[in-house]
């Protein structure tokens, strides 16, 4: 382990620690409220297999609380990382993975399942199964993402501007898109649509949970395979090819690891934006731009931040439930107005981000 490693070891302890107290908490906060002593001996018996009369108060925290619990962390982590990525991959600290298609796109892939998903017919809908909405999530995020960034790179430079406007192009044909799907649907198809545009946790269960934390562990995991590359990329494209990285192979698989994560969570979840915006500038300011350090602390934070997001959603109109995407834009919009405000100013004075 390398000191810049052994440096970020406290902040990984930390965040870990704080993560592992907001599960916690998250797991006891609801409509129904548990006591500690009661979760974790429901913990236990779910271990050991030592309850075969669960009551239901049990149920509810093993397939309900728990699997909403997890999820909430991994899609916080996802969406984090990804933030992290596309920050490092534009040289930009005011993008993320909503400004870019990445969301809007998901989105109109997992509208087109709920509406046209029973039309659909051949071997390959039947060996798809449960993998279905995400690999049409996956497929409109990752289109969408890839004509923003090919609108914005002008002249072989991305253009913070011209990002922004290609990113509100973007949105607004796949948001188009994603409204037809509503107004063609069925009443229960549209209400599904805008809930789950709103972003929900509600419809959890251990079967998304489990391919949302696939995708996202596969994500990070590749990830920090190029967070290196990423470093020098931050130097500029002519100087990391004279370093030896491959730009354009980095670039396609960046986009490619952060489409698969905010697509498949995205799925699931629905449209959940500023995470991947705040996170990774609030670990700036904190200890480091060096990307080994921002993805797994963005991971972490991220999963901390949408949990207390969600335990938040849960109370705040308990019994009912707030929608969680309206929640994180709130806190996000002005941040957000913030960064840009900030990036504009050192535009006009040069620098890193310019």
């Amino acid at each position: 382990m390398d000191n810049a490693n052994r440096g970020f070891g406290l902040y990984y302890w930390v965040l870990g620690v704080l993560l592992l107290l907001c599960l916690l908490v998250s797991a006891r906060v609801g409509a129904v409220s548990i006591s500690y002593e009661r979760i974790f001996l429901f913990l236990r018996h779910a271990i050991t297999g030592g309850n075969a009369n669960a009551t239901i108060e049990e149920r509810l925290f093993l397939e309900i609380r728990l699997p909403r619990v997890l999820l909430c962390a991994v899609t916080g982590a996802a969406l984090a990382v990804s933030g992290a990525l596309m920050q490092a991959l534009f040289r930009n600290p005011i993008v993320e993975p909503g400004l870019v298609g990445t969301s809007s796109g998901a989105a109109f892939g997992a509208a087109f399942v709920f509406v046209m998903g029973k039309s659909l017919s051949g071997t390959w809908v039947d060996v798809a199964g449960p993998f279905l909405l995400p690999l049409f999530a996956f497929a409109g995020g990752g289109a969408a993402t890839w004509l923003v960034y090919r609108l914005s790179n002008v002249f072989g430079k991305v253009n913070v501007n011209t990002l922004l406007l290609a990113g509100i192009a973007v949105n607004a044909l796949a948001a188009g898109g994603t409204g037809f799907f509503s107004y063609v649907a069925r009443d229960p198809q549209a209400r599904s649509i805008v809930f789950w545009n709103l972003g929900t946790l509600s419809g959890a269960d251990w079967s998304n949970t489990g391919i949302v934390s696939a995708s996202t562990i596969i994500g990070i995991g590749l990830s920090l395979r190029y967070a290196k590359a990423l470093n020098a990329l931050m130097l500029g494209e002519t100087e990391a090819g004279y370093l030896g990285v491959r730009t354009a192979r980095l670039k396609s698989r960046i986009l490619l690891i952060n489409t698969l994560m905010v697509a498949v969570a995205t799925s699931v979840v629905g449209v959940i934006g500023f995470v991947g915006l705040v996170v990774p500038h609030i670990l700036r300011l904190l200890k480091s731009t060096d990307n080994r350090f921002l993805i797994i602390a963005s991971a972490l934070l991220g999963a901390i931040l949408l949990n207390a997001a969600d335990m938040l959603a849960r109370v705040i109109v308990a019994p009912s439930e707030f929608p969680i995407g309206v929640l994180t834009a709130f806190a996000g919009a002005p941040v957000f107005l913030y960064l840009l405000i900030r990036a504009g100013r050192r535009q006009q004075q040069g620098g890193f981000y310019a």
